[in-house]
């Protein structure tokens, strides 16, 4: 197996602990600013369904806005920059794609360390990418089938489940790292969009079919409706379970969509949906950072429907307006934030991987700015969100690279980063696609194990107050 160089060993271990460590403590609030001087803040464990409960009345969402021709042309020229991050960050013979690279030098070669949620953004990209013409049909469905091959006949497996992170030339473990669920179900997004888009291709079609039918989610769920964060051969099942309002979504979606090995529909249910109240808005939401409010709404649709609980289209509506006006809030202590920069979710800072955000304040708030905030909610708020991306690309020339915008930056030190993360790369991508077109959305709900799992968890049309595309 090729060596790391030292340093980038230590600092990659660093990366992955520091993820694994998030995941652990999602539910577990680690305040970096005192809550007195964050204004309208509460969260309150209400019974589901109660978003608007008793008592003062939420104020309203925003009002619907969408893209300018201006906007349109910038969204194609990042979602450019974005796709060649995973063609040519990704090995064309195993499909696996970097967790991250470094975006200032030309040679990444040292670093072969490979992400499955990574993947499973680069395999979306990839239809994305052909759709806009920046590959072609073939060298797309070349890419796609190479890699779905070594999904499904070399890359390790327990249960149909992948290890977090791989050797991306040869498909090893890396770092030890665990069976994870939440990271095979963004690749099973990604696998599930290929067989879509490339649905033609006999080929393309019953290996993506093979590859989410081997998924045993009935094994993560054996004793339990709440799924683990996943397994290790050395220690077993991760106690730490999917049970907040986070990304988890999109997993117990499609384990509930399986025919194969389906969840039951109580995992639907059994999760909780805690209520947060920031300066008159009331939403669903976690102490966690801002991308558990956009990474399922990559994939699946939830615009104009609901189920007994929420409109979580909406719901995201309201998240993403709250952490603005809380990152406006803190202009006295970080003069950079503004309506017109603003943004902080889990990313690269000075001192290593950080997940932070608010409201409430979570993790060591300085002033940095983490572009795929904005960017991954394009389609929550439009012209709010790309306000803040023609911000940087126009203003801080140092925070736009090969591949679009840089991880994170901070204004007040002048520190940029070097690094590109995939997933980060990826929910920009996405989500760019998804306000122009909603191409990821219209192919992606075409699979019947996305409808399945909707249909199972109640979910039904209705008129939508905040009806956007």
């Amino acid at each position: 197996m090729k060596r790391l160089h030292l340093e980038n060993i230590v600092a990659a271990r660093r990366y992955a602990n520091g993820r694994r460590n998030f995941l652990r403590q999602m539910g577990t609030l680690s305040l970096g600013l005192p809550l007195a001087r964050v204004p309208g803040l509460a969260a309150m464990n209400l019974p589901p369904g109660e978003l608007t409960a008793a008592g003062p009345q939420p104020a309203p969402p925003p009002q619907p806005s969408s893209l300018t021709p201006a906007d349109d042309a910038f969204l194609n020229d990042l979602e450019h920059a974005c796709f060649q991050f995973f063609w040519e960050q990704a090995n064309p013979k195993t499909g696996l794609t970097r967790d991250r690279c470094n975006a200032t030098i030309s040679d990444n070669s040292s670093n072969i360390v490979a992400s499955i949620a990574s993947t499973g953004f680069g395999l979306t990209a990839i239809c994305i990418g052909e759709k806009r013409g920046f590959v072609s049909y073939e060298d797309a469905r070349v890419r796609v089938l190479e890699c779905l091959s070594f999904l499904w006949h070399k890359l390790p497996t327990h249960r149909g489940f992948y290890f977090h992170f791989a050797n991306m030339n040869t498909g090893e473990r890396v770092y030890d790292s665990e069976v994870s669920s939440v990271d095979t179900a963004l690749l099973l997004c990604g696998v599930l969009m290929c067989r879509q888009h490339f649905r033609r291709d006999r080929n393309i079609y019953q290996l993506a079919h093979a590859i989410f039918d081997r998924v045993d989610w009935t094994w993560l769920s054996e004793d339990t409706a709440l799924l683990s964060h996943g397994w290790t051969p050395e220690l077993g099942f991760i106690p730490s379970r999917w049970d907040y309002y986070s990304e988890l979504m999109m997993m117990y979606l499609l384990g509930m969509g399986s025919q194969s090995h389906p969840l039951k529909s109580d995992a639907w249910f059994a999760w909780k949906r805690t209520i947060f109240a920031y300066d008159g808005l009331k939403y669903i939401g976690s102490f966690a950072p801002l991308f558990v409010h956009q990474y399922s709404q990559a994939w699946f649709d939830f615009r104009n429907k609901r189920d007994q609980y929420a409109d979580y289209f909406l719901n995201s509506v309201i998240a993403t307006e709250a952490h603005r006006l809380f990152c406006v809030s803190l202009n006295e202590m970080f003069p950079d934030y503004s309506n017109a920069l603003w943004g902080i979710t889990a990313s690269d800072s000075e001192h290593g991987y950080v997940a932070w955000g608010g409201p409430p304040a979570t993790g060591p708030i300085d002033g940095t700015v983490v572009p795929c905030a904005a960017g991954g909610s394009i389609p929550f708020l439009p012209a709010e969100t790309m306000r803040v991306l023609h911000t940087i690309h126009d203003h801080y020339p140092k925070a736009w690279c090969r591949y679009g915008f840089v991880d994170a930056f901070n204004p007040l030190t002048n520190w940029y980063d070097t690094d590109v993360i995939g997933i980060d790369v990826g929910i920009t991508m996405l989500m760019a696609e998804n306000a122009r077109t909603g191409f990821v959305w219209e192919t992606f709900m075409k699979n019947p194990e996305a409808q399945r799992g909707m249909q199972i968890a109640g979910f039904k049309p209705y008129k939508s107050p905040y009806a956007l595309g």
